[in-house]
């Protein structure tokens, strides 16, 4: 846990182009993300959740300690509604979440700007999620064509979204 403690720290010295670099196997996740959130960059191990224009669980889940993971949403690149606004981020922010990557969208990009943690989303939509209760935790998930699973590595900045496995990832 050393290497990702220290990159973690310091998320704005890690640059996903210098983890390609290092990991040949690091995937890099196509699709426009864009960083909606006040943090340039983040690193951290993977929790995994798949909806459909739902985030119950979303909510449920970044209320937990985050102990400096990252969420991943896939919600199918929908962008019917926001899986993810101000409050959610917030709550994340204080309970330790380094990161939040939708696939999807996310709503209050004011509000967003402002909270100290990277919140990567294909877009914005002003509409709510529904409240079913619908979702997946910790099952593997496609993100863009990219397999995902619950503890691997996920970095994001300025220049991409990439994801590397968890047995890949040096952490000496």
């Amino acid at each position: 846990m050393q290497k990702l403690s220290l990159l973690a720290e310091n998320p704005e010295q890690t640059l996903t182009a210098d983890l390609c670099d290092e990991y040949e196997d690091a995937q890099v996740v196509t699709g426009p993300f864009i960083n909606y959130g006040n943090r340039r960059a983040c690193i951290g191990r993977v929790e995994v959740i798949m909806t459909q224009d739902d985030n119950s669980l979303v909510s449920a889940t970044l209320k937990e300690s985050g102990d400096d993971r990252i969420l991943i949403v896939d919600n199918a690149g929908s962008t019917r509604c926001a899986m993810v606004g101000g409050d959610l981020a917030r709550a994340a922010h204080r309970n330790g979440w380094q990161g939040i990557i939708v696939n999807g969208a996310i709503r209050d990009v004011v509000e967003l700007q402002d909270v100290p943690i990277s919140i990567f989303a294909l877009a914005a939509c002003p509409r709510k999620s529904a409240k079913r209760g619908l979702g997946v935790r910790g099952e593997p998930i496609d993100l863009a064509g990219t397999p995902v699973q619950r503890g691997d590595i996920a970095a994001a900045d300025p220049d991409g979204l990439i994801i590397i496995g968890a047995l890949v990832f040096n952490e000496t």
